[in-house]
Parts: C-alpha cells; structure tokens; sequence
C-alpha cells in the first residue's frame, strides 16, 4: 500500500433501499473485497443518509467500539445497557458493544433526513461490560484545528474508547484555514463535509478519504466553503 493512498467518494461500496442511502469506505454487509477490509485498527467507516421516521431497528452487536457523529439532522439512539440519546451535528455518541448489546438508531424527524457517520474501530479488550457515552464538542469545534472527539489515551474532553492505539479526531476550518494531520501507523483523514487542499497539491471534496501508512505529518486547507475532517489515528 502506498503511503498516501486516495479513495474518491463515488469508489465506495454503496447500499441504496428505500429508507437508507449508505456509502461504505470499507466491506460491510453484502460488500466484500479482501483487499479493502480496514485500515489500521478502523475496520468500518459508514456515511448514511435515513429518511424520515425511519432507520435501523433493534440489532445486536458485540466487541466492537462503536461511534456516531452526524452531520445534519438528528438520530435516536436506544440500547440494552440503559443508553439513550438523541444525536445532533457536533454531538459525538460512542458505544462499546462489549460482550453484547442490542440497540436501534431510529431518525425521529417526520420530514427531515439525517446524515450520519457510524465508524467502528476494534478494542483492545473482548467481553466488557457494554457502555454508551455521549458529549458534545461544538465549542472545541468552534476553535477551530483539530479536536480529539473519542480516545484510548485519556485525551480530556473526549469520549472514552476501550482502545489504547486509537484516536478519533474532527475538525471544523473556515475558509482558508489549515491544520496538520497527525502522524501515525495508520491514519484515515475523511471529508464529512466542504472541500479542502492535502498535501498541497490534493484536492478532496465530501466523501473522499486519504489512507495514511507512516506518511509524516501532512497540513490541509480548508476550501472556499470551509471543511469538515473526521480523522482516525490508530497504530
């Protein structure tokens, strides 16, 4: 694999029903190529779009460290350890699925969609207890840069993830404005939203992904609209 590797929004496998438009970076459900199966420790990096007064009814889920951010809109979260949440864009909501859970995330609007990212990284610890955290960041966002949104470090303000060699981090830039991506093993830089420059030279519009392996720091620019990023870093 190369050490910057970019996947283009429209490469993704794509699951298209009549109640969900989901775009898949990696095999999920029905999708399957054993040469795009994760990327480091990120083994699923989901963008959904669910219509109104419908989504995904109650499912089971196990040893998985699981964390959803949405972009517009809102989702209902429900699961069998007593969580629930409402989900709104700059809320991040993780749930370790631990040795089981069940759950539903259900659009509770009548009229709107919601736009979602779910991303899914492995823990370093089978058979928890499950969990459900929720925080809101928007205030951290508004600072701009990057901000560590779910962590396995301890990093202060971030939801907890039961996995010490991963970090998730997002950041909302104006116009104009850049930030640095980490260096890492593996880092998975994702355009949730706007358009932006990588590397100086790459331009990546929402839904494209850069693949990281050992690649140094690299700086994005934000484009003309701003940018969302949600980037992954994991050994």
């Amino acid at each position: 694999m190369p050490p910057v590797d970019v996947r283009r929004a429209g490469d993704r496998f794509h699951t298209e029903i009549d109640w969900l438009d989901s775009w898949h970076s990696f095999s999920f459900g029905g999708h399957y190529d054993p040469r795009n199966t994760h990327h480091g420790l990120l083994v699923v990096s989901n963008e959904d779009r669910v219509r109104a007064a419908t989504g995904f009814g109650t499912h089971g889920h196990s040893d998985m460290e699981i964390v959803t951010w949405v972009l517009e809109g809102e989702l209902e979260h429900k699961d069998s350890s007593g969580g629930h949440g409402i989900i709104y864009p700059g809320l991040a909501q993780r749930m370790s699925a631990g040795r089981g859970v069940r759950h539903s995330e259900i659009n509770p609007s009548s009229t709107a969609d919601v736009h979602l990212v779910q991303m899914w990284v492995l823990p370093d610890t089978e058979s928890i207890d499950p969990g459900y955290e929720e925080r809101d960041v928007n205030d951290l966002l508004a600072d701009g840069g990057l901000v560590p949104v779910a962590s396995g470090r301890g990093h202060d303000g971030a939801l907890a993830i039961h996995q010490r060699d991963a970090v998730l981090w997002a950041g909302r830039l104006a116009a104009a404005a850049s930030t640095t991506i980490p260096d890492a093993p593996h880092v998975h830089v994702f355009v949730a939203a706007g358009d932006a420059t990588f590397g100086g030279a790459q331009h990546l519009e929402q839904g494209d992904a850069v693949r990281l392996t050992v690649a140094g720091e690299r700086r994005v620019v934000a484009g003309p609209t701003g940018v969302e990023l949600l980037v992954w870093e994991t050994a």
